[in-house]
Parts: C-alpha cells; structure tokens; sequence
C-alpha cells in the first residue's frame, strides 16, 4: 500500500504495516513537551487522574520559556510547579533559567527529537521538528498529561497536502516568506486537520533554520502538522546531534494527496502578513510607508542564529528609526553565545536595538515589548490575532528578518533593497 511520509510515520508508531487517512490509532509516543503556561495544566490533569510515575523521564522535557525569567508571582508559581514535577519524577530534560531556551528551537538544538520521531508538545508549534522528517505536533494538555503518564496518545490520521516549490527564491526570500504565501493562498483553515508536506527544489536549497519556520507556521493554515523529507542538510544538522537512532521515511511515488499545489520560488516576493490573521498577506514593497512603533526578531519562528545574521546584514552601518523599538531576541542560550563571539550583538547595540536573554515573551504578549493601544509592530513571529502582542487596540504586521530589520531602520515597512539604495546615496 502506497503510503505519504506522515502515514508511514504513524503506522510505525502504531506498530502496523499500514494507516489510511481518517483511521483512529493509538501511537506510540518518541518524545512529548510542555511549557510553563500549559505544562501546569497537564501536571494538575496528571495528579488528578492518580498517576504515579511517567513512562519514561527522558522523553518529557518541560521548558519555561513563556514567561522567562518569571515575570511576576504568578508566573513564578508556574515555574515552581514545573520544577518541583520535574524533580519528583526525575525528569531529565528540565531546563531553567541560564539553560532555557525557546521550546521549539531548543529541543532540536539538544538533539531531542529528531528523523522519524512522534513528537506531541502542548503548544501548537510543535509542528515545527516536522523538519527534520518527524510527526510532530501540538496537542491539548489533557493529552499531554496522557502522554507522560503511559507514552501513547491517538490520532485520526490526517489526508496528507503536497506543497512543491521549483526553481530558486529569489534575493532575501527565506521560508518565511514561503510559508506566508502558502498561507496566503490556502487561507487559515486551509489546511485543517491535515498533513502539510513540502517539497521540490526550493525546499531542498533551503537550510534547516529557514525549514524550521516553514513546519512552524503549518498549524497557522490549520495543519495537524508540517513535515519535509529528510536529505543530506537534514542528515548533516542530526549527525552527532541526535540522542537517537533516526528513521527516514519518504513519501511512495504512488502516495495519495488531498490536493498538490505547485509554485515557482522565483515568483514569490518578500511577503507581510497584516492583522489580524497570517493568511492576510501581501508584498512588502507594495507595503512601504506603513508607519511602525516596534520590531521583534525572534520567536520559535524566526530567532535562530541564520535569522540573527540576516538582520545583522541589514542593520550594519545603521540607526534603528528614532520613533521604533527594535527588540531581538536569541531563541537559545547557544544562539545568543554564538551571536555574540560572531559580533552581531556588536550590530544590533551600534544600531540601538536592546538584545534580550531567550524568551517567548513578545510573541504571546507575556512580557519584553507589549504593546499599547494604537501601537503597530512588525514582528518575525507567528500570529497577529486581535491583541496578540498587547492591547486589543494595537496592530501586528508578520515578516521574516530581512523586512524586519530594513523596516526598524525606515521606520515603515521597508525592504533591504530600499534600506540599500539609502546606503548607496
């Protein structure tokens, strides 16, 4: 029976030879996560059900990286619950402040999860280690509590959607704006419940920073997950990185797909979201003049150290805008190291951007760079709900480093190319 990667994966973890889409079946877990707003829910869920003990203490991590370091009483009492869990059960992937790192960039740094996995994490961009060829995706924390407690949890299989990409982006286009025009023509729900799968040579020219982002924002087009196939960056990013033994899987030739888009990367343009939804996009250039009061870099989405260079490319030899805040942010402790030795900070502090220590904070409107009413910010993260980042009132506009970091320096939404020609005059 011929079979797509997803299927494949998840017959696996079911033990069986085979799975067709809209089948329920109890899988087998590889690894599950929480964080410090819906770890504590699973942990109550876990107690009350009279659990005893997890199924395995070194496939649970729990990382507080909403609120870190803890922003207030409240958020520190989440933290503690955490902490406290973690010890009393012995788990071995526990990670606080000075190791925390953003969940979704973290644990594949770590080699926590890797080719082949079944990842379930509660929080919906879980999605993310789809890159490396893994299920992974989010679940609620009920499930979670499941999860540590007996390592299985089930799924209706999902119909798999085929994204191909030809040619080759063109200058300054990274999976984020890929993934935004995805978004943009199949709409938030486009994708509901099902398997997003990229493929072609487009994605095969891109690096593992930029397919990150590209599963990452699967469950913004309602996608159960995002997965591409592993190949030889894959093979090169887990190489003595990954704690496991991986498994690689590939779609069968004969594979059945809902439905198969195809795009030329060529014709793809810098792409912004605008509020309130990730599916409402359009080019940035034809965006310039939209005036700005703050700019985040960073997130599980874009706060790797391939996104910290691209912003430092633009910002070298610049001011930020005197009417913008500019806020980056290191998704891991290892990022903000490694972006510190390379000079970027250098860049980011002549610039006068403020550098913080690796959190979610912004992204969620927890905490370093809410927003007020009527405030507008242009952010590298996922979603611009109605008062995502703060206030009801106030307006996110999404975009990848590149726009981010041009726009921090116009003041408006800008691309390099405009920042650049201001450099040439």
């Amino acid at each position: 029976m011929a079979m797509t990667i997803t299927e494949k994966l998840l017959a696996r973890a079911a033990g069986r030879e085979a799975v067709s889409p809209g089948e329920l079946i109890m899988a087998r877990v590889d690894f599950c996560l929480g964080n410090d707003i819906t770890a504590p829910v699973a942990i109550d869920e876990f107690e009350k059900a009279g659990f005893e003990r997890v199924f395995a203490p070194d496939r649970i991590a729990l990382i507080p990286d909403h609120f870190t370091p803890s922003k207030d009483i409240k958020t520190a009492g989440l933290v503690k619950q955490m902490r406290e869990f973690s010890r009393k059960h012995g788990l071995t992937h526990y990670y606080d402040v000075g190791r925390v790192g953003v969940e979704h960039a973290l644990l594949p740094e770590l080699g926590l999860v890797g080719p082949g996995d079944v990842v379930v994490g509660a929080d919906s961009h879980t999605c993310t280690y789809g890159a490396l060829g893994a299920f992974a995706t989010g679940v609620g924390s009920t499930d979670l509590a499941g999860a540590m407690a007996t390592g299985e949890v089930w799924f209706r299989v999902p119909e798999s959607l085929k994204f191909e990409f030809t040619g080759k982006p063109g200058p300054y286009v990274t999976g984020k704006d890929l993934i935004l025009y995805t978004i943009g023509q199949i709409g938030v729900d486009g994708a509901l419940y099902q398997a997003m799968e990229f493929t072609g040579p487009a994605i095969e020219g891109l690096s593992m920073d930029s397919r990150f982002s590209i599963c990452n924002m699967a469950i913004e087009a309602g996608g159960k997950n995002g997965i591409i196939a592993a190949d030889a960056t894959t093979r090169a990013y887990v190489e003595g990185r990954f704690r496991r033994e991986p498994f690689y899987a590939y779609s069968d030739r004969e594979a059945q797909y809902a439905a198969h888009y195809r795009w030329r990367a060529e014709d793809i343009p810098l792409m912004v979201a605008k509020p309130h939804l990730p599916s409402n996009t359009q080019a940035a250039a034809e965006l310039c003049g939209v005036r700005i009061d703050q700019v985040v870099i960073g997130s599980c989405t874009n706060g790797r150290l391939e996104d910290l260079r691209m912003a430092a490319e633009i910002l070298r030899g610049h001011k930020v805008h005197k009417d913008v805040r500019l806020i980056v942010i290191p998704a891991t402790q290892a990022v903000w190291q490694k972006a510190m030795e390379e000079g970027l900070f250098s860049v980011f502090l002549d610039a006068e951007a403020v550098v913080s220590a690796p959190t979610c904070g912004p992204c969620l409107g927890g905490h370093m760079g809410i927003l007020a009413e009527g405030e507008r910010a242009l952010s590298t993260t996922n979603r611009n709900f109605v008062g995502r980042m703060g206030h009801p009132g106030s307006e996110v506009y999404l975009a990848g480093p590149y726009v981010a970091a041009a726009s921090a320096v116009a003041g408006h939404i800008a691309t390099p190319e405009q920042i650049g020609a201001r450099r040439a005059a």
